[in-house]
């Protein structure tokens, strides 16, 4: 199984690109603080590159700024290329599946709440004939 859960705030804002038959593709670096402290009494911090692909990429790039705090599910992918030396050089990066979007959008240098659409209107309850009432007293709870 290989599966990803990543917590943390981007180092600098991701950058969007398009592959050369047109798909979107957003890449940024999320900063992940260690959980424990070095002998020195400073909490680390691993620096994880992320992908990501397509409508979510181009959402990622629109939406994410630098220091903004985000959670990324995905896999872990290792791969190679060629240098102009001549070297191989290999690459590990978390390709996301998903990424959630933590905090406000002023937070940590997010962008301003401008750029962000509206929440949709939440959907209206209507009970139903079945004789279920939102609402029940205390003294009618079977607990």
């Amino acid at each position: 199984m290989n599966k990803a859960i990543l917590v943390g705030n981007l180092t600098r804002d991701p950058e969007l690109r398009n592959t050369p038959s047109g798909v979107p593709v957003c890449t940024f670096t999320l900063a992940i603080n260690r959980r424990f402290t070095n002998q020195q009494g400073v909490r680390e911090a691993d620096f994880i590159p992320v992908v990501v692909w397509r409508q979510q990429a181009e959402v990622c790039a629109r939406y994410l700024s630098k220091g903004r705090k985000c959670a990324v599910v995905g896999t872990i992918q290792t791969r190679t290329y060629d240098a102009q030396d001549g070297s191989k050089r290999y690459v590990t990066e978390v390709v996301a599946e998903d990424v959630e979007f933590l905090g406000s959008p002023g937070q940590g240098g997010g962008r301003s709440m401008e750029d962000v659409p509206p929440p949709p209107e939440p959907a209206s309850f209507t009970p139903k004939a079945t004789g279920f009432t939102p609402e029940a007293e205390d003294d009618e709870l079977p607990f």
